[in-house]
């Protein structure tokens, strides 16, 4: 555990300027999901549901949405996502149904069904390939629309797709990517967060998508694009992130309000990203996830506790006066629900909770998915995306060669 020795500063942080870009309308609590029928019949009879290939379809929920669809005179196509969305399986799918007439698509499911079910949207009426939109490969043409209206109802808590305006799609393997589709044409109508879908989430997608949702608002937090606005919202998804992961991890008792905390946890994640960006785990994930067969949230949540130490270890090293050190000591105070008596007690409590967690919640490291010494180079070459951009310190390749090297 790294020892902090540097004094830091007081930093008065000035209001500055902002703007908020496009959110979806929210409609959150237990129950929500009964308000779905309503909300894809106000814009027609013919709707496409984009979901995982089983999960939502084996419940309850599922069952009864098809009756409530079935009442309402809805015709429901069905669009099945199985892993992560590729390029190709987005285009297959606005081939197959580009003719049918949609006048909704309704995304409910993990993010990769979201984010599959933003680009169909996106691009149903377009009628071209996704490929010519992605940013970073091919002609990253402009996207003019129309796109027909997205509902999004998640039904895990890490992603926050039901918030952003970003589909991000992978093409896995030596030449793969993971890149994103954007625009704010394809943020959703609505975003129908009901915690009860959380209810028969396996532990390993629990952890995984929890870390993930506490790494985005971690990172939105300490953010060069951070505002007062994003920097609220982010601090009150920490704090319910602090109260509910681990007892939702863990499924001691009754675990209703932990659901809630960690739903509305993961929708401030996405609400704060698609304003501020994010940071250095997101950047190496990126790539991670194109050249491995590593889930998402996985490559966040064994990440995030030495890339907050590197970011802190660096600052103080280069930058001392840089405002996110305050800001590091602020989250260390707010996990540990306790006021420490300076910011470099702060600093050592936070390091030490992530740490805490990714061991207790059994995070892989990153030889579990073949990653080894061999492979760090093309991992870094390939990390300079968006989301480094915001990271609150410029790391050199050599540092975040040693970050991956730290979880290997």
């Amino acid at each position: 555990m790294a020892i902090y020795e540097l004094p830091v500063k007081q930093i008065t942080i000035m209001l500055a300027n902002f703007s908020i870009a496009r959110l979806p309308r929210i409609e959150f609590g237990c129950g929500s999901i009964t308000k779905v029928t309503d909300l894809c019949r106000q814009y027609g009879s013919n709707v496409l549901l984009v979901t995982g290939a089983r999960s939502f379809q084996s419940t309850i929920q599922f069952e009864r949405l098809k009756s409530d669809f079935s009442s309402a005179h809805l015709q429901m196509h069905i669009c099945p996502v199985a892993g992560e969305p590729s390029p190709q399986l987005v285009d297959d799918a606005v081939k197959q149904f580009s003719g049918a007439g949609i006048d909704v698509v309704l995304g409910i499911g993990g993010g990769s069904a979201l984010d599959a079910a933003k680009a169909i949207a996106g691009l149903l009426k377009v009628k071209r390939s996704v490929m010519d939109y992605l940013e970073g490969v091919g002609p990253e043409l402009p996207y003019q629309g129309p796109a027909v209206p997205f509902i999004a109802v998640p039904t895990t808590a890490g992603t926050g797709s039901e918030a952003t305006k970003n589909a991000v799609l992978s093409v896995h393997g030596a030449n793969g990517f993971k890149k994103s589709f954007r625009d704010d044409r394809l943020v959703a109508e609505y975003a129908v967060v009901d915690p009860d879908l959380l209810a028969s989430c396996p532990k390993k997608i629990i952890a995984a998508n929890g870390m993930d949702a506490l790494t985005q608002l971690i990172e939105s937090y300490v953010s060069t694009r951070a505002n007062e606005v994003t920097d609220a919202l982010a601090l009150s998804g920490l704090q319910a992130i602090r109260d509910s992961l681990l007892v939702l991890y863990e499924h001691v008792g009754d675990t209703r309000e932990a659901r809630e905390k960690m739903a509305y946890a993961a929708l401030m994640s996405g609400i704060t990203l698609a304003q501020t960006g994010l940071g250095s785990v997101h950047g190496l994930a990126s790539p991670l996830g194109a050249f491995y067969p590593m889930p998402h949230g996985m490559a966040c949540g064994t990440l995030v506790a030495e890339a907050t130490d590197l970011n802190i270890r660096t600052m103080l090293s280069r930058e001392a006066n840089n405002p996110a050190l305050d800001k590091y000591s602020v989250i260390g105070d707010v996990l540990s629900s306790q006021q420490h008596k300076n910011k470099h007690a702060s600093w050592e409590a936070l390091t030490t909770i992530l740490h805490d967690w990714t061991e207790k919640m059994a995070l892989p490291r990153l030889s579990a998915f073949k990653l080894d010494e061999t492979g760090l180079d093309q991992v870094v070459a390939h990390a300079r995306g968006s989301s480094m951009k915001t990271n609150p310190i410029v790391l050199t390749d050599e540092e975040l060669r040693q970050l991956l090297l730290s979880r290997l």
